[in-house]
């Protein structure tokens, strides 16, 4: 009897988010995602090949939760992704924006190395062609609805509130009269935040999945006054003549600063420049702000319906301008006018972001506001920590602009909030796992659980292997750091052969029980495909 978890990405790190399930026959992904900032320990590798994985399940389209799976995809996987309908929606244009960020980087990479002799072309790890794959092959799911999957597995996704369309997923497992059921978390939300609903509570499960992002710390008590201190941070910088910069992830927190935007605009709070611009400079935050809009009714706050009801729509106003092409991009930093710039990546790790810092950063009359959690390691975390100079393509900038946060902006639950979610099971879990938390906070949240909650709480390391039915590990990791060493040079063409050769792999593993005649001729072709090339 097999029924297996396995706990792959976001074991005391943050971000790359990947579980794996063995159960009734099929191999099962939960979140396959891409990793940000500095990847202090190695990953293991998935236990069965891309082509053998016959589902995902998707918590949300976040790209640290969703932005490996084109790349499973390129290795072969054909199986069906699940997820909500706005997390599917959002994927459409997500996973493409990847893809489009990755083959752009690639480019670069080449250039800069044909400059320098080195290797001369570098493949990206997924292209777009590998998004649009990966885009067919997900099934949008309603909340609060038990979908049957195959025999012996059902879902169901519950509104976690941190994103449009995040989930919970609750999953049931029943294989040979033996019947387990395990919850993951996903991003626990954040309450009271501009539209989105609060997380909703699962009553019982035997296992849990949870996450630990902000297990050791507290957001403030009292609910911070956004609007006032957003108004207050503007009013001064316009003042001096600046711009205010805010690198805000494309998805979710792009649209809340609209929201608390439209407010200030409204109550005209902003004195003698009451008709001052805000560009959203990102081509994906204008496509997921459209994808908001149109999940209004399903995922948004009884405030922000309200709104719309009334016909208003709560994240637009007079003076929002949209820059999609590059030379509107452009654009915005030859204009002196005094302006707020949302533009991404939220960690400043990408994208036009980092034109727009290359512009402000040295003009102490502009301010940096940071809206966001930003990993160890990204340029936003060496920012926020004071840094006094910063490398923007290939330039020294030095830091004079004003570095703000805007206290309590958090999609996520702090502590109390992670407490109150794990409170909320009327069953008692007979295990809760620990994942996606900075190294020790999972271990300090682990414990929190183990003292104040009477549970029996562990934070795995990756490579962690667990039976579900008898309640043991099969294997416990341990973290293996990943120590910095020069990279060898490997040509990105021969790691795209070597990833084609794990998929015939996998193909070939997944051909056990096909007529003997069809196994014959697929044997014959991959061996005249070998006289072919081995020489």
């Amino acid at each position: 009897m097999l029924m297996k978890m396995m706990f792959i990405g976001a074991a005391h790190e943050v971000t790359g988010s990947c579980h794996y399930l063995n159960a009734c026959g099929k191999h099962i992904l939960v979140d396959y995602g891409m990793e940000q900032g500095v990847n202090i320990y190695e990953n293991a590798q998935l236990p069965v090949e891309a082509p053998l994985i016959d589902y995902v399940f998707l918590t949300h389209a976040h790209v640290d939760h969703s932005g490996l799976l084109p790349l499973l995809y390129a290795k072969g996987f054909r199986g069906q992704i699940f997820t909500t309908e706005a997390s599917a929606d959002l994927c459409s244009i997500m996973l493409r924006d990847c893809a489009h960020i990755q083959m752009q980087e690639a480019e670069w990479k080449s250039r800069k190395a044909k400059r320098s002799s080195d290797v001369q072309y570098q493949e990206p790890i997924y292209t777009m062609e590998d998004a649009d794959g990966t885009i067919r092959r997900i099934v949008p799911c309603l909340y609060d609805q038990i979908i049957d999957i195959c025999e012996g597995i059902k879902i169901r996704f519950t509104d976690i509130g941190h994103l449009l369309g995040s989930a919970s997923i609750e999953v049931w497992l029943t294989e040979n009269g033996e019947s387990r059921k395990i919850v993951f978390s996903g991003d626990i939300g954040n309450t009271d935040q501009p539209l989105l609903k609060d997380p909703v509570y699962t009553k019982e499960a035997d296992y849990v999945v949870m996450e630990s992002t902000y297990g050791d710390r507290l957001h403030s008590t009292e609910r911070p006054d956004y609007v006032g201190e957003l108004s207050k941070i503007i009013q001064e910088t316009f003042n001096r003549g600046g711009n205010v910069v805010i690198p805000s992830f494309a998805v979710g927190r792009t649209q809340e600063m609209l929201y608390f935007l439209r407010k200030i605009k409204a109550e005209k709070r902003i004195v003698g420049f009451e008709d001052f611009e805000v560009y959203v400079d990102s081509p994906l935050a204008v496509e997921a702000t459209g994808i908001f809009l149109k999940n209004s009714m399903d995922c948004y706050d009884d405030e922000a319906k309200e709104l719309v009801r009334k016909g208003i729509n709560p994240i637009t106003f007079p003076g929002l301008k949209l820059s999609i092409t590059s030379e509107e991009s452009k654009a915005i930093n030859f204009d002196m006018t005094p302006k707020v710039i949302l533009s991404a990546s939220g960690m400043c790790e990408a994208g036009r972001i980092r034109h727009h810092l290359k512009h402000n950063l040295w003009r102490p009359e502009c301010t940096i506001l940071f809206v966001g959690y930003q990993a160890v390691g990204t340029l936003g975390r060496a920012l926020i920590e004071g840094v006094d100079e910063v490398r923007l393509f290939g330039e020294p900038i030095e830091v004079r602009a004003d570095i703000r946060q805007l206290a309590g902006i958090s999609g996520h639950a702090d502590k109390n909030g992670l407490l109150e979610w794990i409170g909320g099971f009327e069953k008692r879990p007979t295990r809760v796992f620990i994942v996606h938390g900075e190294d020790t906070v999972t271990e300090t949240f682990a414990q929190t659980l183990i003292d104040e909650c009477d549970l029996d709480a562990y934070a795995p390391y990756s490579g962690t292997r667990f039976d579900l039915i008898s309640n043991t590990f099969d294997y416990e990791a341990t973290g293996i750091r990943i120590e910095a060493k020069k990279a060898k040079k490997i040509s990105g063409v021969f790691n795209r052969l070597m990833e084609a050769g794990q998929r015939l792999i996998g193909i070939i593993k997944k051909s056990e029980g096909m007529a003997n005649k069809d196994l014959a001729k697929f044997a014959d072709q991959i061996n005249s495909l070998c006289d072919k090339w081995d020489r």
